[in-house]
C-alpha cells in the first residue's frame, strides 16, 4: 500500500471532527486511504444492495449494527442517513467517528451541509500526484506520464492505460451519469465529453460546445455541472483584477487527469501524444491539476486563477496568497526560448507587482533567468509544496 500525502490530514481531522468525509472521483483510492488510516474500523459499503436496503429501511438498527467506529462508503446512496449520523454524533461527542467517503462530490456535500454543518470535514482526494508517482513507480519521461495518468488502479495493477480508460469511460457514463441523473441519449453525453477533452485548457464556449453536440445551452451547462460534481473535469476562473485592462471573464477548462484526456481524444501511446496539437495544452492540465492536488493534500482550499486580457496577455497559473501574487507561466517545450518569458514580463508591467515570477517547462535544467526562476516539470512537487507552506 502506498501512503497518500494526505493521510496525516486525515489523521488530524479525526482528532477534531466527529465526520470526515473523503470525496474524489472514482477509483481515486478513497477506500483505500479510510482502511488504510483506520484499519481498526467497521466497514460497510452501500454500494452493497442488502445493505443499502438496510440503511434505507431502518437507518437507526443500521448504525448500531456496527462498531462505535465506522467507515461508510458511497455513504450519499442512502441522503437521509446523515440526519441519522447527527444525532448519533450529537449525543457521543466522539471525535473521528463516522468516516464516509463518496464519488459524487455535491450529493454528499449538499447532505453534509444540511445535515452535518459543523461536524465534518471535507476532505478531497485525487489520484496520485506526481509526487505519489515518483517515490513508488518509475516515470519514463513527461510524454509517457501525461499518457498515463496518475489513477492508482493502473500502477497498482499494471494495467494498459488505453484499456483502463476505456472501462472508466464506460463505467462512469452508464452507472454515474445515471445516478447523478437520468439522462436519457446517453451517445450524445459521451460526445459532449469528448469535445470538452478537445478544449482543454481553452476559454469555455459552452454554447459552441452545446451547438456542435446538438442540445440547448442549458443541457450542456446541466451537463458540465455533472462533470464537475463527478471529479472529471474543472474550471480555473480568471483573476477578477483588470489592473486597468480589460479582462477575458470565461473561465477555462480542464481536466483533472490528463490520461483521461489522452483516451477521449484518441491518443493510443506517448509518441502519438509527443506530436499531437493540443500537448501544450494537455502539459498545462498536467501542470494546474498537480497544484490542485497539491493544494487539497495540504488541506487547503483551491487558491488558484488564470490572467488574460483582450490582447491576449495571460498568465496560465495566479496563485493569490493573501495580499500577495504568484505568477507561474508553463511551456512544454524542452528547449528554452526567449518567448517563454514574454508574458511574465508584460504580466510586470501592466501590474506593476514586482515579486518573484515562474516558469514551469517541458525540460530538465533549472536556473535564474533575471528574475524569473525556471522550473523543471519532475520538480514540481517540491515547488508547489513550498508555496503551500509559505516558503515562496
Amino acid at each position: 500500500m502506498i501512503k497518500r500525502e494526505i493521510s496525516e490530514i486525515v489523521f488530524n481531522s479525526a482528532n477534531k471532527y466527529p465526520v470526515i468525509s473523503i470525496t474524489g472521483p472514482r477509483q481515486s483510492g478513497k477506500t483505500t486511504l479510510a482502511k488504510m488510516c483506520f484499519p481498526e474500523y467497521s466497514y460497510v459499503s452501500l454500494e452493497n444492495p442488502d445493505l443499502k436496503e438496510f440503511a434505507i429501511t431502518d437507518p437507526k438498527r443500521f448504525l448500531k449494527n456496527f462498531n462505535k467506529f465506522v467507515i461508510i462508503d458511497e455513504a450519499q446512496k442512502v441522503p437521509h442517513l446523515f440526519s441519522y449520523i447527527q444525532t448519533v454524533v450529537d449525543e457521543s461527542k466522539i471525535m473521528g467517528q463516522f468516516i464516509l467517503t463518496g464519488s459524487q462530490n455535491f450529493l454528499l456535500s449538499s447532505n453534509i451541509s444540511q445535515s452535518l454543518s459543523g461536524r465534518a470535514r471535507i476532505i478531497k482526494l485525487l489520484p496520485f500526484s506526481i509526487g505519489e508517482i515518483k517515490n513508488n513507480f518509475n516515470i519514463k519521461d513527461i510524454d509517457s506520464l501525461i499518457f498515463t495518468g496518475c489513477y492508482p488502479p493502473i500502477y497498482d495493477r499494471n494495467i494498459e492505460p488505453e484499456i483502463w480508460f476505456a472501462d472508466y469511460i464506460e463505467t462512469y457514463i452508464e452507472r454515474d451519469v445515471r445516478n447523478i441523473k437520468n439522462i436519457q441519449n446517453l451517445i450524445l453525453f459521451q460526445k459532449f465529453l469528448k469535445l470538452c477533452a478537445a478544449r482543454v485548457g481553452q476559454l469555455l464556449n459552452l454554447n459552441s460546445i452545446a451547438s456542435e453536440v446538438g442540445i440547448s445551452h442549458n443541457t450542456a451547462r446541466d451537463w458540465l455541472t455533472i462533470l464537475e460534481a463527478s471529479y472529471i473535469v474543472f474550471t480555473l476562473q480568471p483573476y477578477f483584477e483588470n489592473f486597468g485592462k480589460r479582462i477575458v471573464k470565461q473561465p477555462k477548462l480542464y481536466f483533472f487527469d490528463t490520461g483521461l484526456v489522452c483516451a477521449l481524444l484518441g491518443i493510443e501511446n506517448p509518441s502519438q501524444l509527443s506530436l499531437h496539437y493540443l500537448r501544450g495544452n494537455i502539459f498545462e492540465n498536467f501542470i494546474i491539476s498537480e497544484y490542485l492536488k497539491s493544494r487539497f493534500n495540504s488541506g487547503k482550499k483551491n487558491n488558484s486563477f488564470f490572467w488574460r486580457d483582450r490582447y491576449k496577455n495571460e498568465i496560465d497559473l495566479l496563485i493569490h496568497k493573501g495580499n500577495k501574487l504568484i505568477p507561474v507561466e508553463i511551456k512544454s517545450g524542452e528547449t528554452i526560448n526567449e518567448s517563454f518569458f514574454k508574458n511574465l514580463k508584460k504580466w510586470e508591467k501592466i501590474s506593476n507587482l514586482k515579486n518573484d515570477k515562474y516558469l514551469i517547462y517541458g525540460g530538465d535544467m533549472e536556473f535564474n533567468y533575471g528574475d524569473i526562476k525556471v522550473i523543471s516539470w519532475k520538480n514540481i512537487d517540491e515547488f508547489f509544496k513550498k508555496i503551500n507552506m509559505d516558503k515562496i
